[in-house]
């Protein structure tokens, strides 16, 4: 149950991958009584959490949930910071915990840890003040060690320059890199062991995870209907009704609303991650359209859920630039959060649009396109700086950078005309 003085605990630390999150949970520990992470299962929180703790309990199993459960003071003694992982399966703690740092007034007492969110009830205090809160994807390129960070977001965000480097990415590789995920544990691996933990990781989500999560039960082939139907629509704009009428079409009835319901559970599983709409401040009468993109939350999980290997989708590059986007997704979120920015998308009503936004707090933007080809390049190009003209035009600030964000390309450059191309394995925070 608990890792103190576990010599597992010294073996993970020593094995430890840095994340690029790390900073932010030292940060928030100097300042608050806990860090709250939440992602998806296997992305890595447990790990970080126990890198920046003294003392850990592990909860997930019946007996270290009963002792919990029955004895949540006993749970919560420990060196601090003091790691309680899966906090979800006895939300009781939650309080105990936030009671404990008001009483006690000190800093960096608790990491809690969760792989799904809790129903709204389970807690009395929500645990503002108290706890900080983050959220873990799985890990980034740069992270995993298939970017080398050269081209820096943060020096984009600084000058709109990169350097010129070279590349290694090219088609297939990024194909690998989306089938492997980037799951911690699939750092390394055989291709087709990657593959597979993604595909086991689809099929426990369609058979427990989805009923588990809020206590409804739920039918594992609807589930599985659904998950291939976000798969096929991974990275654009489709509604419930589009999504409802594709698993419908597949011989089994489902309502707006069923499908909603799971969609919702897979949110809270942190399976499904949407990508908001940029709402520029704008003197212009433009009409910005604001639904959200979804994406999974890692590629490998789109590809599972659609039974695609690396074969399938080396032939189907339609699909892959959609899960590509979704990669880059991930990669610029992880990197955005460092510098204190999201990563939103835009379309207007005039069919333009831009794959990501990225807004810092301070109201610096950029806007970055995916593309698979060089052969895409000039195109994107003259849609980004038709962008930052209508965008200037409206009475916004100039774009700290544009940016085409590729799987190919030969390296970073930029080009005569302003636009940086940045291969993705030179991308960095």
């Amino acid at each position: 149950m608990t890792s103190d003085g576990d010599p597992l605990a010294a073996d993970v630390r020593s094995a430890y991958l840095p994340r690029v999150m790390d900073s932010k949970i030292s940060k928030a520990l100097s300042v608050f009584g806990g860090v709250l992470i939440t992602g998806p299962r296997y992305c890595g929180k447990s790990w970080t959490g126990l890198r920046h703790s003294n003392s850990a309990l592990f909860l997930g199993n019946e007996d270290a949930n009963s002792f919990a459960a029955l004895n949540p003071m006993d749970a919560l003694e420990g060196e601090r910071p003091r790691l309680i992982d899966e906090w979800q399966d006895v939300p009781k703690l939650w309080d105990f915990a936030r009671r404990d740092i008001d009483l006690s007034n000190r800093r960096g007492m608790y990491i809690f840890t969760g792989s799904s969110v809790p129903p709204s009830n389970s807690t009395s205090h929500t645990g503002i003040g108290r706890f900080a809160r983050l959220q873990m994807k799985t890990m980034s390129l740069f992270e995993s060690g298939d970017s080398d960070g050269s081209a820096k977001l943060s020096d984009l965000f600084r000058d709109g320059a990169v350097e010129r480097r070279p590349s290694r990415m090219d088609y297939p590789r990024m194909v690998r890199l989306i089938c492997r995920g980037g799951w911690p544990a699939a750092i390394g691996m055989d291709d087709g062991d990657a593959a597979s933990m993604s595909q086991n990781y689809v099929q426990s989500i369609a058979s427990m995870d989805l009923s588990r999560v809020d206590g409804r039960k739920r039918s594992a082939s609807t589930a599985s209907l659904v998950m291939k139907s976000l798969a096929r629509n991974n990275a654009t704009l489709a509604s419930v009704p589009t999504i409802a009428a594709d698993v419908g079409g597949s011989g089994r009835g489902a309502s707006e609303l069923t499908v909603r319901s799971y969609i919702d559970a897979l949110k809270k599983l942190f399976v499904i991650e949407e990508q908001p709409a940029w709402h520029p401040s704008l003197r212009s009468r433009t009409r910005v359209r604001s639904s959200p993109k979804r994406h999974f939350t890692d590629p490998s999980l789109a590809a599972a859920a659609l039974g695609a290997s690396h074969e399938i989708l080396m032939r189907d590059t339609r699909t892959a630039g959609l899960l590509f986007e979704s990669l880059c997704y991930r990669d610029l979120s992880v990197y955005a959060s460092a510098v204190g920015g999201r990563v939103f998308h835009y379309r207007d009503d005039s069919g333009l649009e831009a794959d990501a936004i990225v807004e810092l707090d301070d109201g610096r933007w950029g806007a970055a396109e995916v593309k698979l080809g060089y052969f895409e390049f000039d195109k994107a190009a003259a849609n980004l700086i038709r962008l930052k003209e209508k965008m200037i035009a409206g009475g916004a600030p100039d774009p700290s950078f544009l940016m085409i964000l590729s799987a190919s390309g030969g390296g970073s450059r930029v080009r005569p005309d302003g636009v940086a191309e940045v291969p993705v394995d030179l991308l960095g925070p």
